[in-house]
């Protein structure tokens, strides 16, 4: 049975942290594949296109044979949600022990989700933590322990596990920032995606108040 992760997001754009952290749980796990899904049209931000989000995600992970983008979203008309691009998947990758890979500020909502009683049990979740110190650590596993404690009033068992990646003080938001102050992207992102955001001008004048 082959290991999988899904690694969904907005990715507007992707950047290094967001490659240190599929890269870690490939091998932490023992993955054989991590599959990149950007989300098509993300609810409640105003994002870059698919389209550029797309190239910037094939050129980041192009020379890594065990990353590869999965197009589930694009293809799904209405409402997206989570447990829907669980199953399409499994359609197309039967025979596959799933895992997914979350911030723990998205881990924490798990238990509101559509459906998210049933998905906790469908995969393992490999959760990213916020680490800016040492004491982050500890104060992740909580909140895991937590959410782990509300699914299991509701009948619910979950698998998880914290992802130890490197302290990474990288976001979307930080990069989109940069552009529009006109700082340097170098070694934030990979050099493709930052020539890539050069030569189409994307997030200089996106409008986001920080």
């Amino acid at each position: 049975m082959r290991q999988v992760a899904i690694f969904g997001g907005t990715f507007d754009p992707v950047h290094w942290g967001h490659l240190i952290v599929a890269e870690t749980a490939l091998y932490q796990v023992s993955l054989q594949q991590v599959l990149w899904v950007p989300s098509y049209n993300p609810p409640h931000k105003k994002a870059a296109s698919f389209q550029h989000r797309l190239a910037m995600l094939q050129m980041a992970i192009a020379d890594n044979p065990a990353f590869s983008i999965s197009l589930v979203e694009q293809k799904r008309s209405g409402s997206s949600y989570a447990i829907n691009t669980l199953i399409d998947l499994s359609e197309v990758y039967p025979n596959t022990r799933w895992y997914w890979i979350v911030g723990l500020d998205t881990f924490q909502t798990l238990p509101n989700w559509y459906r998210g009683q049933e998905l906790a049990q469908l995969c393992d979740w490999l959760i990213a933590p916020r680490i800016l110190n040492s004491k982050d650590i500890t104060q992740s596993e909580l909140i895991c322990q937590q959410v782990e404690q509300q699914l299991a009033k509701q009948s619910t068992v979950i698998r998880w596990q914290l992802l130890h990646i490197p302290l990474i003080g990288l976001s979307s938001s930080l990069i989109r920032k940069f552009c529009r102050h006109g700082k340097s992207l170098r070694y934030l992102v990979p050099e493709s995606v930052r020539s890539y955001i050069a030569a189409e001008n994307l997030y200089a004048n996106s409008g986001e108040e920080n």
